[in-house]
C-alpha cells in the first residue's frame, strides 16, 4: 500500500548507493547541488527581505515557542518559520530527493519540524558538538533528521559544519563521551561544499558549527524533520498562515501536519 510520502516523489531510486551507505555508516551525505543559480538568488533575496522586515524580532518563533524552548544564539543571525514566509522557500522542504534521504533515515512517517535560517557571524558561530535530540537512541530508532541547504560555499575558513562520522551508531551523546564537546573531536570532518548543495545528516550524529574566520557571514537554511508522533520545533498548527494554506498543495500540508 502506498504511503502519503510516495505522492511527494520520494523514492529510494533517487539516492545513489554511495549516498545511502554514507547516511547509514557515516550519518550524513551530500545529495548534490539541488538549487539552480536562479533559485539560490531568489532564496537569498527572500532571506534579506525577511531579515529587514523582522529586525530585532528575527527568529522570534524559535525563541518564543511555548512547546520547545531554544536559546537565542549570540554568534549567528537566525530566522524561523520560513515555510510561512515565501514561495521561494517551499522547495527547501518538498524537494523529492531531500524527502528520499529523510525517508531513508526516518521511514515513511515523518513531518517538517522546522525550517530555519542560520548565518554564522564573522569571528563567531562555534557550537559544541551536539545532537538534535536530548537523549541517546539505539541505532535505527531515529527520531529526527536534518538537512543543510548551503546559501554560501562552506569552507574551513568560514565556519563550515563539523561532523563526527558514525556517532549516530554509538548510542551516546557527546556529553556522555567527551570531557568537553566544545573541543575538537579526533574523528571530526568538515562539510565543505559549494553553494546550492544540500547535505542531509542523521540528527543523532554529533555535529556543530565552527568559527567563521572570514569577514562575511556564512549562510544556510536547515529543513529539519521529525517522526509524525513528535512535537515540531515550530508547531505549524500554531503558526500557519492562510496565505500559505492557499498556496501550497495538500501534499505539502501533510508534510507540515496542518
Amino acid at each position: 500500500m502506498s504511503q502519503p510520502i510516495d505522492t511527494l516523489g520520494a523514492s529510494d531510486s533517487l539516492l545513489s548507493y554511495e549516498e545511502k551507505v554514507s547516511l547509514d555508516k557515516l550519518g550524513y551525505a551530500s545529495i548534490g547541488k539541488l538549487l539552480s543559480d536562479d533559485e539560490l538568488y531568489a532564496i537569498r533575496n527572500c532571506v534579506q527581505a525577511v531579515l529587514k522586515d523582522e529586525g530585532d524580532q528575527a527568529g522570534h518563533e524559535l525563541f518564543s515557542s511555548k512547546r520547545i524552548k531554544h536559546p537565542k544564539e549570540a554568534g549567528a543571525d537566525r530566522l524561523a518559520n520560513l515555510a510561512n514566509k515565501g514561495e521561494a522557500f517551499d522547495i527547501l522542504y518538498t524537494h523529492p530527493k531531500l524527502l528520499s534521504a529523510i525517508r531513508h533515515v526516518l521511514g515513511d512517517e515523518f513531518k517538517l519540524s522546522s525550517l530555519n535560517y542560520r548565518s554564522a557571524k564573522p569571528g563567531q558561530g562555534l557550537q559544541k558538538l551536539h545532537t538534535d535530540w536530548p537523549d541517546a537512541v539505539e541505532p535505527g530508532q531515529y527520531k529526527v533528521c536534518n538537512s543543510i541547504w548551503l546559501l554560501d560555499d562552506f569552507t574551513a575558513a568560514n565556519g563550515a559544519t563539523r561532523v563526527a562520522p558514525g556517532t549516530h551508531l554509538c548510542g551516546k551523546t557527546p556529553e556522555e563521551s567527551m570531557d568537553d564537546p566544545w573541543k575538537h573531536h579526533p574523528d571530526e570532518t568538515l562539510i565543505e561544499a559549494k553553494a546550492g548543495t544540500v547535505v542531509v545528516f542523521n540528527s543523532h550524529c554529533w555535529h556543530g558549527g565552527t568559527t567563521n574566520q572570514t569577514e562575511h557571514p556564512r549562510r544556510a537554511i536547515h529543513s529539519y524533520f521529525c517522526g509524525r508522533d513528535q512535537i515540531q520545533q515550530t508547531p505549524q498548527k500554531d503558526w500557519i498562515r492562510q496565505e500559505t494554506l492557499d498556496r501550497i498543495s495538500d501534499k505539502a500540508k501533510w508534510l507540515l501536519d496542518v
